[in-house]
């Protein structure tokens, strides 16, 4: 384990040391407290903490806090605050509740670090100018133009070219960025500052050290000193704990225990805080370097605390070689580093920005405690928001005399307004069907949505009302008393998942799938499917089928290929009596008259047309399909004369191809996508020759219908249309066919 921990602590050590010298100096503390939290955070926090991995020290978002705590108490009250903070997080480790930290929106905790990013960066810059940092960071942007106008010695050119370095080094060969950015970057300003004799600002570790001093009880008001400690406690700890779950992600290994990670936080904190270092938190950067080094255990974590140890005592003489400039340039870029574009992007899916930017901006104009207040404040309207939002719908049916009205959501008095004015549209004496598929219903909503029932009753119409989810309305009225909590969600059914996707999900992690011979899959599937369909599914559709039981009315004929992966009532969203279906392979039509004769189809057609009345026969290719496939190949099966019969049929449909391709009237490479054989793409412009042969067969078996003469008068009489389809099974998109177009250009529609 050793040869993977050794070099990944020298690679951490090599990181830690300018990045705890630079926190130290932008919080005002003594730059030995940086290491001494460096030192402690390795060793304690990294042997006695619930991740094997991460890597704990002096945190840049602690910045500054530290920074107005020494300001405020001086530094010796600092430590005493820091070691207290240390025992309140000991307590809550002991009370298990870790977990209840990740309950913070992350958008809170980035938002938080990137406003603590900028407020560095701001307040270094001057530094690096050869200025002194303002109180604020507003004042340092009102001030940041001035300095930079000011004449500058040659103390900026350290800083410049720290930042030139830490700005370059990513773009270099992998060999020589295996020494670290930031070392490299101090290395660099304090060889030049050396060999080109500039007059630098040098930092005095020595003296840094002298200034040690045991830790002290802070005088003030015991309410600010309370807060102090809590704050400390609170952002290290959850800094800590969101540090420890980003890091779970990048290795395979151990899962943290986030209760004994934050034990051990509050005690390498109570140990900093009495040895005079900075406050301790899990960091990711150090963390990720970590992982990224091959670490395999604590040890590589406990090893480098060790080494910045032996660096203090044996060779702290050399930080004196380090212009200052260079430290506060290397604090500009982390300080900008801490604003993540990542982050913002990851928030934007979730709409969680405006928490971001508000921390954001709250940390940088308000201060650090104001700015997280603010963020947390408006995360909880956002979260009351969805989780009180509603959907209202109020549409007309196409028959225009009917109308729909869909109540989606948690339906309380922040939603009566917009559910009024939508009520409000629907017209007097019309027949209405209300469906609520909603998981909460308050009074002010009932009496809202009973009041408009009423009226609207009065006025002639009809109200009928179909609650989806659960009967809190039928509940309401007939008095019966209303539990307050919201209905929880049913799980939705999964009948569209093949088999195989339905007895992985039943299964529990880890349990292997019993082993069944081949021949006994198919019954039991069917039989297991039998039972869910009698369990979940026959109460529900009952009604429906009881009221079709001796007649079916269908509206369409359907007819589509054998292809287990095309399932009509899935794609349409269709039910029983909708659909009358023929199914085969390659959604063949024969045209009349065609040897070897075939009537199934044929009285299917006739049934459809002449006994059911349907008004729309739809044909239905996709894409991949081994029936154009065969006929592309041009050879016959030999073993499957029955099939190689049948594939004559869809002669008709190869000659447009190949005349097509002749032509030159196709246009093979245009259309709006790139599908594949394979079923990729959107299966439209652009295929290849097989799904190009796919959707021409469709547009072939739309004229071969027209060969039977009962279709050609009805669609002559308009009292019949043909539709093609084609069904993208890569995508799961289905598209309608224009069979006056070519068959490579754009559909009249995507479904």
């Amino acid at each position: 384990m050793l040869r993977h921990d050794l070099p990944a602590s020298l690679v951490v050590f090599l990181v830690a040391v300018p990045l705890s010298l630079g926190i130290a100096a932008a919080s005002g503390a003594p730059l030995m407290a940086g290491l001494i939290a460096g030192v402690v955070g390795g060793v304690v926090a990294g042997a006695m903490g619930g991740s094997v991995v991460q890597v704990s020290g002096p945190a840049a978002g602690l910045a500054l806090v530290v920074a107005d705590l020494v300001s405020r108490y001086g530094w010796p009250a600092t430590c005493m605050i820091t070691l207290l903070a240390g025992g309140l997080q000991m307590m809550l480790g002991v009370l298990r509740v870790a977990r209840t930290a990740l309950a913070v929106s992350p958008a809170v905790v980035h938002g938080m670090l990137a406003g603590v990013g900028v407020v560095i960066a701001l307040s270094q810059a001057h530094v690096v100018l050869g200025g002194s940092p303002h109180a604020s960071a507003l004042e340092n942007i009102v001030g940041l133009p001035g300095q930079v106008a000011r004449e500058h010695g040659e103390a900026v050119l350290a800083g410049l070219l720290t930042l030139a370095v830490l700005i370059a080094w990513p773009r270099l060969p992998q060999r020589v960025r295996s020494v670290p950015a930031p070392l490299a970057a101090l290395l660099s300003a304090a060889a030049a500052a050396a060999l080109l004799g500039w007059e630098v600002t040098r930092i005095d570790l020595p003296a840094s050290l002298s200034q040690w001093s045991a830790p002290v009880w802070p005088q003030g008001d015991w309410h600010g000193i309370a807060g102090a400690v809590v704050l400390v406690a609170l952002l290290a700890g959850v800094e800590s704990l969101l540090c420890s779950v980003a890091t779970d992600k990048l290795h395979d290994g151990e899962r943290t225990d986030l209760d004994r990670e934050l034990t051990a936080q509050g005690a390498a904190n109570i140990v900093t805080g009495a040895l005079g270092g900075l406050p301790v938190a899990g960091v990711i950067v150090r963390s990720t370097t970590n992982v990224r080094a091959g670490a395999r255990s604590r040890w590589s974590t406990v090893l480098h605390g060790v080494w910045i140890l032996l660096f203090a005592v044996g060779l702290g003489w050399t930080v004196a070689f380090v212009p200052m400039e260079a430290l506060a340039a290397l604090l500009v870029f982390i300080g900008f580093q801490m604003v993540n574009v990542g982050h913002v992007r990851n928030l934007h899916g979730h709409r969680e920005v405006p928490v971001y930017v508000a921390t954001l901006a709250g940390v940088v104009l308000l201060g650090l405690a104001e700015g997280v207040l603010l963020g947390l404040g408006l995360a909880a309207l956002l979260a009351l928001r969805r989780l009180t939002g509603v959907t209202v719908r109020a549409r007309p049916e196409p028959c225009g005399r009917r109308w729909h009205v869909l109540i989606d959501g948690s339906l309380t008095f922040l939603g009566v307004p917009r559910l009024t004015a939508e009520l409000r549209a629907v017209p007097a004496g019309t027949e209405v069907d209300l469906e609520l598929n909603i998981d909460f219903m308050d009074n002010a909503a009932f009496e809202a949505v009973h009041a408009w029932r009423q009226e609207h009753e009065r006025g002639g119409g009809t109200v009928h009302i179909d609650e989806l989810h659960d009967e809190w309305y039928t509940m309401a009225a007939s008095g019966a008393r209303l539990f307050p909590a919201k209905t929880p969600p049913r799980i939705p059914d999964r009948w569209w998942l093949p088999w195989s996707h339905r007895r992985r999900r039943g299964r529990a992690a880890g349990v292997p799938a019993p082993v069944r011979h081949p021949a006994q899959t198919a019954p039991d599937d069917l039989m297991a499917g039998a039972t869910e369909f009698h369990r979940r599914t026959a109460p529900l559709i009952r009604p429906v089928l009881h009221g079709m039981a001796r007649v079916q009315q269908p509206s369409h004929l359907f007819i589509t290929c054998a292809d287990s992966r095309v399932v009509p009532n899935l794609i349409t969203a269709s039910g029983p009596g909708d659909l009358f279906t023929v199914r085969n392979i390659g959604n063949l039509v024969p045209r009349r008259g065609m040897t070897p004769a075939d009537d199934s189809v044929t009285a299917a057609i006739e049934y459809a047309t002449g006994v059911l009345g349907v008004r729309t026969v739809t044909v239905c290719g996709h894409s991949g399909c081994g029936a154009m496939a065969a006929l592309l190949g041009g050879k016959g099966t030999g073993e499957l004369p029955g099939l190689d019969r049948w594939l004559r049929h869809g002669g008709p449909s190869l000659a447009r191809f190949v005349a097509d391709g002749v032509s030159g009237t196709g246009h093979a490479e245009g259309g709006t996508g790139e599908g594949h054989g394979d079923g990729g793409g959107d299966g439209l412009g652009g295929g290849g020759p097989l799904d190009r042969l796919c959707r021409l067969n469709v547009i072939q078996q739309l004229d071969n219908l027209r060969t039977h003469p009962r279709v050609d008068r009805l669609v002559r009489a308009g009292e019949l249309e043909l539709v093609g389809l084609y069904f993208d099974i890569g995508t799961a998109r289905v598209h309608m066919l224009d069979r006056t177009a070519a068959p490579d250009a754009a559909p009249t529609a995507t479904i």
